[in-house]
C-alpha cells in the first residue's frame, strides 16, 4: 500500500480518537454485550443483535485507524521547504474573481479532508489547481458544475 499523507494535526485527531475507541468505546460495548446475554435466548434479543453490530463497527473502525497511520507519511507543513509556493499543508485565502467573496481552505490528505471545516483533499479540482503556486497568481479550477476563477490572496503555514 502505498503511504497515506497527514498532517501532523491529522495523525493527532487519528491517534486521540484511536484512544478513545480502544479505551472507552471497545469496554462499553464489551459490557453491553455481557448485560444482553445476561437477558436469555439471544436468537430473539434485539439488544445483543445492537451491541454486536456496534461492536463490529468500533472494531471496524479501530482496524481502519490503526492502518492508515501504520501507512501515513506525517507532513508537518511549517517544515516542508516550499519557497513560497502553495504545497500539501498549505492554508491558502482565496478571493473568488466572480463574486469577489473569500475563501480559505487548507490542503490536506484524504482521510482529513472535510470541507465544511475548510481542510480539502490534495486530490480534489481545487487544490491541485492550487498547488505550486504562489501569492496573486490567478487558478482556474475546472470542476464537473463548471470553470471557476481564483486569485491566491494569502498563503500560510499553521
Amino acid at each position: 500500500m502505498s503511504s497515506i499523507p497527514l498532517t501532523v494535526k491529522g495523525a493527532e485527531l487519528l491517534t486521540k480518537e484511536l484512544y478513545h475507541l480502544k479505551t472507552v468505546e471497545r469496554p462499553n460495548i464489551i459490557e453491553a454485550i455481557s448485560e444482553a446475554r445476561s437477558h436469555g435466548d439471544l436468537s430473539e434479543n434485539a439488544e445483543y443483535d445492537a451491541a454486536r453490530e456496534k461492536q463490529g463497527f468500533i472494531e471496524n473502525r479501530i482496524s481502519k485507524i490503526e492502518n492508515i497511520l501504520f501507512n501515513a507519511q506525517i507532513i508537518d507543513p511549517l517544515s516542508v521547504d516550499n519557497d513560497g509556493r502553495i504545497v500539501f499543508g498549505a492554508t491558502v485565502k482565496l478571493e473568488d474573481l466572480n463574486s469577489g467573496a473569500q475563501l480559505s481552505y487548507q490542503i490536506v490528505g484524504d482521510m482529513e479532508a472535510d470541507i465544511k471545516s475548510g481542510l480539502i483533499s490534495i486530490s480534489s479540482p481545487m487544490a491541485r489547481a492550487m498547488i505550486g503556486k504562489e501569492e496573486g497568481d490567478i487558478i482556474e479550477v475546472k470542476a464537473p458544475s463548471g470553470n471557476y476563477g481564483y486569485e491566491i490572496i494569502n498563503v500560510s503555514y499553521i
